[in-house]
Order: C-alpha cells, then structure tokens, then sequence
C-alpha cells in the first residue's frame, strides 16, 4: 500500500483537510499515511462505520508500552492515566475518578460558569475600539479557571501553562513537544505533592485522599497521570470547541440569525458545532497487539500505530445529510466528536455545558457579534489531534 503523505500538504490540509479525508474514504477505510507531527507513519481509519468500529477493538490498545519501537514515539502526556491503559486498570482508573467526577458535580459549575463567563464578557466588551480576540478574551480563560477552580489550582500560571499545552498536543516538531511534556510533568508532580499536603474542597484532593486508605485508589504515578489528563483535556477541548463553534456560527449568518431568533435550539446547536468542527481531529493513540482487519485492509499487528478520523467520521455522507452543511436544526446525534466505547470522554458533560452558557451568553450581550478577519486569514492550530483557530478575532458595538 502506497503512502498518503499528509506531511506534505502542509498549512492547506491544516486549514481544511475535511476534503482530504473524503477523497480517501471514497477509496477505502484504512490508509497508510504520514502525519505532520515528525513524520511519522501511520494508519489512519476513515468513514463512521469504520471509526466506531476502530474505537471499540480490544485488539487496538491505549497502552504506550504496545508501541512498536520502530515509530520514535515520546509520549507527550505526563504519568499513567486513563487514555494510556487498557481494561482493566482503565476500568479501575475511570472508576476511581467517576466516583467524584460525579453529574452533580458538574451540576453544581453552572453558576460559577455563568458568572466566569459574564465576567470576562465584561471586559472584553469594555475595549475602547470594540475589538478582542475571543480565544484570549474568552475560549481560553473560561475553561482553564472552570477546570483551576474544580481541581484546587487557583494560582496557575496560565501564560506558560498555556504554551506547554499547545506545544505537547500540537507541536510538529518532535523536540518542542517532548520539551513542552517535560516542563508539565515536572509541574503536574509539584502539583500533586502540594495538594497532599494542603489538601481543599475540591476535586484533585478528593482524588488523593480517596487514594490513600483504597487498594484500588490511584498510586502517586496515577494522581500525576490523572492531575495532567483532568487539566489539560480539561480545558483543551472545550477550548476549541467554543473557538470553533463561533466560528462555524459567524461564517454562516443564517445559522447564526436562526439561533438568535430561538436560544431555545442553543443545545441542538452545540452538538452541530461538536460534529461539523470539533475539536479533536483525531484521538489519542491506538497499537496493534495483533494483526486488525476494517473493510478489507489488514492492518499489521506489532505495535502500529493507528488513528482515527473522528472529524471525517463525523462529515460522512452515510451517516449525515449533507455533511458539510452547517445546520443547527439537524439531529447530529451519534457523532463521534466526544469519541466512542470505553474511553469515550469523561468530560463531556462539562465542555458541553459550559459551550451551552457560553454561547447562549455571547449572542445574548453582543447582539452585532461579527468576524473581524476574512476566514482564509486564520491559523489553525498544528499535528492531527487538535483542530481549532489559533485566534478568532471579533467586532462588536460596544
């Protein structure tokens, strides 16, 4: 099988590489294809019958140690956590952190999402010519202080936390990454052992406490895999889900003026937002323990690595009408945005409450909300795991 050499492409498949992927799921459900994260080689599944398929086999593993030795890889993440193991120590750590990671708990955010959310729109609705970028006004401060204030961080030093962030998960350049995971998984550890000493009401000392007297409570590795998996899935994805959905709204007036005129489909629209541009791409990584099979393509076992297309998954022309419309009236139940089977995403509920009040909010107060830059002008962030604009610059009458 040839390559599909998806490094080559360069800023055009990051822009937009939703073409790309149904060019090759008009071939086929698997490719053997060169990512632009270092070049290395993968296979990657296409399509949402394959996609579902691929999330579920038990014969694809979570585990980094499965990892041919040949691919090069540095893990990018920091201690052992959930998306790094299979059943059943993943059973054992999802559990672990379900037991306080509870609904009510998320519940229980609304209020203070709420006020974060209308705080910050406050300032930025305060700038003397009306402008802001609403990733850095808005996308990027609203969840980091939600997921700070549910694990205990109040004192984060956002600027160079956010740059780690960016550069571990989107880096092409394999040294950047690895530097950018090294200086977190020095500050996750810090944070660890701070929070057993001073433990508080919230959800990084319950996780800790409930760990020391439990035989299947979370070693110290554990805590420092889970510290980095809840702060920076955390705030990642809803990140990008928020820069991406207003996105999707501003660039397309009759979606935005039809949820104007009924905030009531607000939750019907961020679940179009999840499908037509979510924020991941592609999930963490998947290795064959032994030989796999979808749609006729065998791929080997050994430690290969596999990803999914969970954004061409969710533009496929037989499961949604019409894919690449934008329409937030539709049913876009059963995309993949969130993921599938046991690692389906903890925090869902979370992003998705906090998309729903900020959106809700930023039509509510800003009634002219616009673009300020031609679409074609934005940078999209880097590598195939994360998809969102690097910034969203916006008008609107103060």
């Amino acid at each position: 099988m040839s390559i599909v050499d998806l490094a080559a492409l360069g800023e055009s498949f990051t822009r937009d590489p939703f073409p790309v992927y149904a060019r090759l799921r008009a071939q086929g459900p698997v490719h053997r294809i060169r990512m632009p994260e270092g070049g290395t080689e993968a296979w990657l599944v296409v399509g949402h019958e394959a996609g579902r398929a691929a999330l579920t086999d038990p014969r694809l593993s979570k585990d980094w140690d499965k990892a041919s030795p040949h691919l090069g890889l540095g893990t990018v993440s920091a201690g052992r956590h959930m998306l790094r193991v299979d059943p059943p120590d993943h059973t054992r750590l999802r559990k672990v952190v379900a037991r306080e990671f509870t609904p009510r708990r998320v519940d229980d955010l609304a209020p203070r999402i709420q006020k974060t959310t209308d705080l910050l729109l406050d300032r930025m609705l305060a700038a003397p010519d009306g402008r802001a970028d609403l990733v850095e006004a808005l996308a990027f401060p609203l969840p980091i202080t939600v997921i700070c204030d549910l694990l205990g961080v109040p004192d984060l030093d956002r600027a160079p936390f956010r740059a780690w962030s960016n550069d571990a998960l989107s880096a092409t350049d394999r040294a950047v990454r690895k530097a950018a995971a090294d200086a977190m998984a020095q500050y996750m550890r810090e944070l660890v052992e701070e929070k057993g000493r001073h433990p508080g009401d919230d959800l990084m000392s319950a996780l800790i406490e409930g760990s020391r007297n439990d035989p299947d409570g979370l070693s110290q590795d554990e805590l420092v895999g889970m510290a980095w998996l809840l702060l920076v899935a955390g705030h990642e994805t809803t990140v990008n889900l928020i820069a991406g959905g207003v996105l999707a709204l501003l660039t397309h007036p009759d979606q935005l003026a039809a949820l104007r005129a009924d905030l009531d489909l607000t939750e019907q629209a961020v679940e179009e937002m999840l499908r037509y541009e979510g924020p991941l791409e592609t999930p963490t990584y998947r290795f064959t323990t032994e030989p796999v099979t979808l749609g006729g393509t065998e791929i080997p076992g050994g430690g290969e690595l596999v990803l999914v297309a969970l954004a061409d998954a969710n533009r496929d022309t037989t499961r949604f009408a019409a894919p690449d419309r934008f329409d937030i009236t539709r049913d876009a139940r059963g995309h993949l945005a969130f993921g599938h089977g046991i690692h389906y995403c903890l925090g869902a509920p979370l992003a998705r409450l906090e998309a729903r009040i900020v959106v809700r909010t930023l039509l509510e107060r800003c009634p002219d909300l616009a673009l300020d830059v031609d679409p074609a002008a934005l940078t999209w962030r880097q590598g195939m795991m994360i998809r969102g604009p690097q910034s969203l610059p916006v008008r609107f009458a103060r």
